[in-house]
């Protein structure tokens, strides 16, 4: 359940008991558990109940302790697929993770738009600013401008905090990405391809 909630929206305990596959009470009872120890928000909407991650910082360490997790063995064509796509590129809270969000960092680094500690220059500035993404209103925000988020998949840090926020939210208002019909993979664009190698050029055909 909080797999799925790690894409930043809001869902009801319905709907998570069905992605969960375990009866409504019993969904309720480990969401309630979730609440309690400060990991979900629960908030009334309605005659239904919403839960979402608490907040960046939450979902920041929930990506981390992924990397202490057990490997589940795959055991369908399905499981297999959705691995590979959480691993491509997915929604990590608000900001890219996978692959495409561990590379867009990396080559962010080697732009010198961020030096080695994240910490955005005034090349990144100009850079970002042309692409759209609005830094002002991003420092504005109560929360760090930029974070790293230790990446489950990849073993490497991906851009969070405000700034990785934005970024992310310029990637898809552009279309250069776009959200899977479910759960919280994303999709590159052919468009998407060719302007994230033109912007940081990152070959992300290649394997």
């Amino acid at each position: 359940m909080i797999d799925v909630l790690m894409d930043g929206t809001a869902r009801p305990a319905g709907e998570l008991a069905a992605v969960a596959r375990v009866s409504a009470a019993t969904a309720s009872e480990h969401l309630a558990i979730l609440v309690a120890a400060g990991l979900l928000r629960g908030k009334r909407a309605g005659r239904q109940r919403l839960y979402s991650i608490l907040d960046q910082r939450t979902a920041e360490a929930l990506e981390s302790l992924g990397q202490l997790c057990v490997e589940v063995p795959i055991s369908s064509l399905v499981q297999s697929r959705t691995k590979h796509d959480l691993a491509d590129a997915r929604m990590c809270y608000d900001h890219v993770a996978g692959r495409l969000g561990v590379e867009l960092f990396d080559a962010s680094v080697r732009l010198r738009w961020f030096d080695s500690e994240a910490h955005l220059t005034a090349r990144g500035e100009r850079a970002l600013s042309e692409l759209g993404v609005a830094v002002p209103a991003a420092r504005a925000q109560r929360r760090p401008l930029t974070r790293t988020c230790p990446d489950w998949t990849q073993r490497r840090p991906h851009l969070a905090g405000a700034l990785g926020a934005a970024l992310t939210a310029q990637l898809l208002e552009r279309r250069w990405i776009t959200r899977r019909s479910t759960g919280r993979g994303l999709i590159i664009t052919a468009d998407g391809l060719n302007a994230i190698q033109r912007t940081w050029g990152i070959d992300l055909t290649a394997d």
